[in-house]
């Protein structure tokens, strides 16, 4: 399921022009945070939207660029099976308007 949605959301098609550059490492004690990707937009603490460049990746207003380099990335996050493993809950949208913090307080795990 996990593989399922990562690869559904390298191929969508960005259309905005800020983001943050991201890398998915292989095990939690590698991230600087840990991520539970939700099932509605209701429940995630942020809205991400994938773009396709490294160089719009500027701000943490949920604009992901997924760098192929640990040492390129912004911040380095490790996708977990489980919400209650989760340092934060995202979930995928289909355009760049979308994507939004709905959980301010939370803000700070990107910075």
């Amino acid at each position: 399921m996990k593989i399922i949605l990562i690869a559904i959301c390298l191929m969508w098609p960005p259309l905005v022009s800020s983001a943050q550059k991201v890398f998915s490492v292989d095990a939690a004690y590698k991230a600087d945070i840990k991520v539970f990707v939700v099932d509605a937009a209701y429940k995630a603490d942020l809205l991400v939207y994938k773009v396709d460049a490294a160089y719009k990746a500027k701000d943490n207003e949920g604009l992901w660029f997924f760098v192929d380099a640990a040492y390129k990335a912004d911040k380095k996050i490790f996708f977990v099976d489980a919400k209650y493993d989760s340092d934060l809950t995202v979930f995928f949208v289909d355009a760049g308007y979308k994507a939004e913090w709905k959980e301010v307080s939370k803000k700070h795990l990107l910075y």
